[in-house]
C-alpha cells in the first residue's frame, strides 16, 4: 500500500478547509476550441465557492480554454471501469465517464475502496440496551468499542489512514436482523411455502453478520423452513468474501449453517445465472454506493451535456462536459421520464423565465449544477428482470446525507485520517482513499423500478419497518428511548412483490 504517499496527501489534506483543490482542477469542455463561436461548456468559479475565498486554489474562469488541455482530451483514449479491472496501478493519460470514474474508485480490485480499504466495524458481544440508563449512555459505549477495536487493529498494524465504519446490522446485532428474518419468513410462508424452498440472495454482505443473524433466527424458531433455507451471498470485494467465510466457521454454531450458504465472489453486473425460482433479494445500504453519471444542462436550450473525467500525466483530475450522451445515460433519462409520475428535484425544475434570467446576470455559470443520476442502479434493476424474473426485493439506504458535494443528488464523499471524519467537496479525488455515497430518491427509483420489473412496491420509513418486524423492546433503554428506532432517520425501504 502507498502509504508514505497517502499520508503526506492526508496531512496536507487536513491543514486545508477542504481537500478537493489538492486534486482537482478546472473543468473544460471538449465541444468547442478556443477560436471557434458559440457557447463553451466548463464550470465557473462562483458555482465552487469556497468558505473562505482567502485561502481557496480556485481562480476566476474565462471562456478560454487552456489548449494543452483541450489537446489531451482529444488524445488520450476513453478507458470504463471495467478495462482498469486489470490494472494495478492508478491511470494516467486517460478519460473517462464520471460513472467510470467512480465505479472504478470504489470498486477496482487492485485499489479500489472496498476491495483494498474498507473495515467494518464489530461491536463484538451485543449491546444491552435494557440496561442502559438513555440514549447517551449508548453514544459512550459505542465510542469506547469503537476505540477498543480500533486499538486492536493499531497494536497488529498502524494505519492512520483506515477506512471504518458501522452499519445498523452491526450495531443492532441481533435483533436488526431478526426483524429481516421475521419479515422473510412471513413473507415466505404466505407465498411460497411448502412449495419452493426459501432462497435468500444478499448483496454485500459486508461482516456476514446479517447471514448469520437470519439463519440463526431460522434454524431456532422455524426449523421446518430452515431445512429448506438456501442463503447465498454476491460479494464483488475478494477480502470480504473471505472474511465472511471465515466467519462462517469460526464457532460449532455457525459452522453448522455451511450446507445452507454459498459466498460467491463476483460482481453482481457479471451475473450470468438464470434463477428461474422464486428468492429474496436484499440489498441494504448497498445502492448509496452504486456509480452515478454526472449531467449538467445547458440553462437556455435545456439540453443535456454528460461529465467525463480527463487524468492527466501528473495524475490531476480534470472535468469535461460534452452533448454526446452515452446509450446507458441517455436510456436513464428516457426511462425516467417515462416512469415518474411525482415531481422530483431536478437543475431543470422551476420557472424558466426565472432560471433565464438568472443565467443572463454578469459571471453567471454557462451550466447548470450537475444532476448525479443513478444508471448503475438502472442496470441493477435490469439484471433482476433478467435473472431473477421471481424476486422479492428487500432495500435499505439512506434518502438523504449531509456534507454533500454540490448538486442534485450528490454524493457525500469522505475518508478517515487519524481517526478523523474528513469530508470533501468532490467526488474526482484519490482513487480508493475516499467513500463515495450518494442518497437514493425513492419516489424517483420506486418508478423506475416498477417499469423495469413490473413488480409493485411499497416505500416506508426505516423506523416505521422495524416498529413492525422488530420485537422493540429489545433495543429500548430504560429511559424509553430506543437507538435503533432514533438512528438511522435519514433512511427508507423499499419492499417489492
Amino acid at each position: 500500500m502507498d502509504s508514505p504517499l497517502i499520508a503526506q496527501v492526508f496531512r496536507h489534506l487536513l491543514s486545508h478547509q477542504t481537500c478537493s483543490r489538492l486534486r482537482f482542477h478546472p473543468p473544460l469542455s471538449r465541444r468547442i476550441p478556443p477560436n471557434a463561436p458559440g457557447r463553451r461548456y466548463y464550470r465557473s468559479s462562483n458555482e465552487d465557492e469556497v468558505e473562505d475565498r482567502s485561502t481557496s486554489n480556485w481562480q476566476q474562469r474565462t471562456d478560454i480554454f487552456p489548449p494543452d488541455k483541450l489537446r489531451e482530451y482529444e488524445r488520450y483514449p476513453m478507458v470504463t471501469s471495467d478495462i482498469l479491472r486489470s490494472r494495478r496501478e492508478r491511470p494516467k493519460r486517460v478519460k473517462m465517464l464520471a460513472r467510470d470514474f467512480i465505479e472504478d474508485s470504489l470498486y477496482n480490485p487492485h485499489y479500489g475502496y472496498f476491495p483494498k480499504q474498507v473495515v467494518i466495524f464489530s461491536p463484538g458481544r451485543p449491546f444491552d440496551f435494557n440496561s442502559m440508563a438513555n440514549e447517551p449512555e449508548f453514544h459512550t459505549q459505542l465510542g469506547e468499542r469503537y476505540t477498543a477495536f480500533e486499538d486492536a487493529l493499531d497494536a497488529e498494524v498502524p494505519n492512520e489512514s483506515r477506512q471504518l465504519w458501522h452499519t445498523p446490522t452491526e450495531l443492532f446485532r441481533p435483533y436488526y436482523g431478526e426483524a429481516i428474518a421475521r419479515y422473510l419468513v412471513t413473507n415466505y410462508k404466505l407465498s411460497n411455502y411448502p412449495l419452493h424452498d426459501l432462497i435468500i440472495f444478499e448483496l454485500g454482505a459486508g461482516n456476514g453478520t446479517l447471514m448469520l443473524n437470519i439463519l440463526e433466527f431460522i434454524r431456532d424458531f422455524e426449523p421446518d423452513v430452515y431445512a429448506r433455507t438456501k442463503f447465498k451471498v454476491i460479494e464483488i470485494s475478494s477480502a470480504l468474501a473471505s472474511l465472511q467465510t471465515s466467519q462462517l466457521m469460526k464457532t460449532a454454531s455457525s459452522r453448522g449453517h455451511t450446507d445452507h450458504v454459498e459466498i460467491i465472489n463476483r460482481s453482481v453486473f457479471a451475473w450470468d445465472t438464470y434463477v428461474p425460482a422464486p428468492c429474496y433479494f436484499l440489498a441494504l445500504e448497498v445502492f448509496d454506493n452504486f456509480a452515478h453519471d454526472s449531467i449538467r444542462y445547458d440553462p437556455f436550450t435545456e439540453e443535456p451535456l454528460q461529465g467525463t473525467v480527463l487524468i492527466d500525466n501528473s495524475g490531476d483530475f480534470w472535468e469535461f462536459y460534452t452533448k454526446h450522451i452515452d446509450p446507458v445515460a441517455a436510456r436513464f433519462l428516457r426511462v425516467r421520464r417515462a416512469a415518474c409520475s411525482r415531481p422530483f428535484d431536478h437543475p431543470l425544475r422551476g420557472s424558466r423565465f426565472i432560471r433565464q434570467l438568472k443565467f443572463r446576470l454578469p459571471l453567471a455559470p454557462n451550466m447548470t449544477v450537475p444532476e448525479y443520476t443513478p444508471t448503475r442502479l438502472m442496470q441493477f434493476f435490469d439484471i433482476l428482470r433478467e435473472y431473477f424474473p421471481l424476486h422479492q426485493l428487500l432495500t435499505s439506504d439512506f434518502h438523504a446525507l449531509p456534507d454533500a458535494v454540490k448538486g442534485y443528488n450528490a454524493p457525500l464523499v469522505q475518508t478517515r485520517y487519524q481517526r478523523r471524519t474528513v469530508p470533501v467537496t468532490t467526488p474526482y479525488v484519490q482513487q480508493g482513499y475516499f467513500d463515495i455515497l450518494f442518497p437514493t430518491d425513492f419516489a424517483v427509483i420506486e418508478d423506475v423500478y416498477r417499469a423495469i420489473t413490473g413488480k409493485l412496491t411499497r416505500v416506508m420509513a426505516h423506523e416505521e419497518f422495524l416498529k413492525r418486524w422488530a420485537y422493540v423492546e429489545d433495543s429500548a433503554t430504560k429511559s424509553g428511548e430506543n437507538p435503533m428506532l432514533s438512528w438511522y432517520k435519514n433512511s427508507s425501504v423499499m419492499i417489492s412483490t
